[in-house]
């Protein structure tokens, strides 16, 4: 979801991708919910943070806190950026109704959209 408000605001300021320390199947949850808000992410790819070999990044940013504890080593010149959210997939296996699970989507979404937003504040 990071990525795909990152392009639909920045696009033209920011080169966005997206990878995973364990990635899987692109999330029909997260697809529809984007959707629901004018972003399509339909063709994003899940990708793991080795399809990016030795290319250089100004910043790493982590949106959840396995990924900030098991990030690979990047050189020193890239700024590393954390912002923890809640992982839709696992709130959403507690949830009583598909329409309760949807909305911990929607909710965890507004929250990235507003950290985007603001993100020139954690890119100095």
């Amino acid at each position: 979801m990071a990525e795909g408000w990152l392009r639909h605001y920045f696009s033209d300021r920011y080169d966005a991708y997206s990878a995973g320390t364990a990635p899987g199947k692109l999330d029909p949850r997260a697809v529809k919910v984007m959707s629901e808000s004018g972003v399509d992410i339909s063709s994003h790819k899940s990708k793991s943070v080795d399809d990016f070999g030795k290319m250089e990044f100004d910043y790493v940013i982590t949106v959840c806190d396995s990924a900030r504890e098991n990030c690979p080593f990047f050189p020193a010149k890239v700024k590393l950026i954390h912002k923890g959210f809640e992982d839709p997939p696992v709130l959403a296996r507690e949830a009583k109704s598909e329409d309760e699970a949807f909305g911990f989507y929607q909710r965890v979404r507004d929250e990235i959209e507003d950290f985007i937003l603001n993100i020139k504040d954690y890119l100095v």
